[in-house]
């Protein structure tokens, strides 16, 4: 079966589209996701951005929320912007690199919909506390784990890897052979790359 890496970052307003629909998308095409949160600052900062580059260049910015709202708008899913953006999401990463298959996935998918779609904040223990007793996942447990030192490691590890293989930004679809698809408008191109991939090894 042909697998996909799906590459996310909790503060990225485009992952909060992405991760909504990229779940059925993969399905569709018999493509087994792997979802990997990471976190945009060290790749920004080895740009010599401190903030975002929506906050960077505003008329940048302006245009990402107008866009946005046209996207969720066609999608019929709720935006509202969190205060301050971006919301810090070092926690939730942690958090959700403690999960595993479902857990992981249900867990982001609720945690893009409590910021964009409900404007709360995410970095705190008891707005993911809640979300993770959501998921029916012991908040006290997933908070010991998170905050091991071989749980920071390995979010370290990944930012690492991220910058390794040319993810540039959030989302990102990664295929097996290494194809970086980057952005919500580019879910459909990688996906539909890592199925052809994946039928051109098995032939």
């Amino acid at each position: 079966m042909a697998s996909a890496e799906f590459w996310y970052e909790f503060a990225s307003t485009y992952s909060y589209p992405a991760a909504l629909r990229v779940a059925a998308l993969a399905d569709q095409r018999g493509v087994s996701l792997i979802w990997r949160p990471f976190l945009l600052g060290p790749i920004f900062m080895a740009q010599g951005w401190r903030d975002s580059p929506f906050n960077v260049y505003p008329a940048k910015g302006r245009y990402m929320w107008r866009d946005l709202e046209r996207t969720c708008g066609a999608m019929g899913v709720p935006l509202k912007r969190p205060e301050p953006f971006p919301q810090p999401s070092l926690l939730a990463a942690r958090v959700a690199l403690t999960l595993e298959g479902d857990e992981r996935s249900d867990f982001s998918r609720r945690v893009f919909l409590a910021e964009f779609g409900q404007g709360l904040p995410i970095g705190d223990r008891a707005s993911l506390g809640a979300l993770l007793a959501a998921c029916g996942v012991d908040p006290t447990e997933a908070f010991d784990r998170a905050e091991s030192a071989a749980n920071k490691a390995l979010l370290k590890a990944e930012c690492a890897r991220a910058a390794e293989i040319g993810v540039v930004g959030a989302p990102c679809v990664v295929t097996e052979d290494g194809e970086v698809f980057w952005g919500n408008d580019r879910l459909e191109q990688g996906l539909d790359w890592a199925a052809g991939a994946g039928l051109r090894r098995n032939s």
